[in-house]
């Protein structure tokens, strides 16, 4: 029976190769290593998530064949080097899952058998244990976005008990930081302290965000669009009344923005009305 996707995947394997050539290749793909690759993968996976949200299946397929071609082209890395090679990949992720659901793959679950959260979390700790990383906070990717990472790191410290009571005592800590970074810049510290104490700052807020249930990196994000959308509106009405921007003062680019938000709310308002 024909396998369109296995198809498809084969052909790819096949590009990549032919790209990889040491006579007839790409000279720009052939120059190429897992080093060089990497700031693409993790590009082409945050264009996989924004056009998720913006909510454009073709642009989610297209980003979606992007990704796929940097784990092929990681793949073939590999395999020159006698490493691993694509079935190998796929095998391993596919063992992975099998073994990370014991309730979807095993026939018979005993009784009184773990939820699959609690499963998912004591099967990954005995990987961690059977890889050599014995500490709490190992294996957490370093290059992930750093507001991810601190919630991730506060999430598994949080599992032997380190953590906040609850979100106040992370809300304390937040104005605690807060205080500090005052004290810094009164005292005129170098750089360096700034850095540390604004670090501070973040952290807390990210764990802050978990124990509000909240995504600290989504959370930015959205704010991020809020400000470009808003910013935008700001540019438009300026073009509209001939100003020129950098001619606004502070206070009349506050009354912009001002303007801007009771345009927004208004809209929102009209919209989400009964009778809309």
């Amino acid at each position: 029976m024909a396998n369109p996707a296995a198809d498809a995947l084969l052909e790819l394997l096949e590009v990549m190769a032919r790209l990889r050539d040491p006579q007839q290749g790409c000279p720009w793909d052939r120059a190429q290593d897992f080093a060089s690759i990497a700031p693409y993968t993790l590009e082409e996976a945050f264009e996989v998530a924004d056009a998720i949200e913006r909510g454009e299946p073709a642009a989610i397929r297209d980003e979606l064949g992007d990704l796929l071609f940097q784990v092929v082209f990681h793949a073939r890395l590999g395999e020159e080097r006698g490493w691993f090679d694509f079935a190998a990949v796929a095998a391993g992720i596919a063992a992975k899952l099998r073994r990370r659901h014991p309730h979807v793959f095993e026939t018979a679950m005993p009784p009184g058998a773990s939820a699959p959260a609690a499963d998912w979390e004591r099967i990954k700790a005995a990987e961690r244990g059977a890889a050599g990383e014995g500490g709490t906070l190992d294996g957490i990717a370093r290059a992930l976005p750093a507001l991810t990472r601190a919630a991730k790191l506060g999430r598994r410290a949080a599992r032997v008990g380190f953590d906040w009571p609850d979100a106040g005592g992370v809300r304390d800590k937040v104005g605690e930081e807060l205080a500090e970074i005052d004290e810094v810049l009164a005292a005129e510290a170098p750089a360096g302290r700034r850095v540390e104490e604004l670090g501070d700052l973040l952290f807390a807020i990210a764990n802050w965000s978990r124990h509000l249930g909240v995504d600290a990196e989504a959370a930015l994000r959205t704010a991020n669009q809020k400000f470009e959308r808003r910013f935008a509106s700001m540019e438009a009405l300026a073009r509209e009344r001939g100003i020129a921007l950098e001619s606004l003062s502070g206070d009349a680019w506050e009354a912009l923005w001002a303007e801007v938000k009771r345009d927004e709310f208004s809209e929102f308002r009209k919209h989400s009305s009964p009778s809309s």
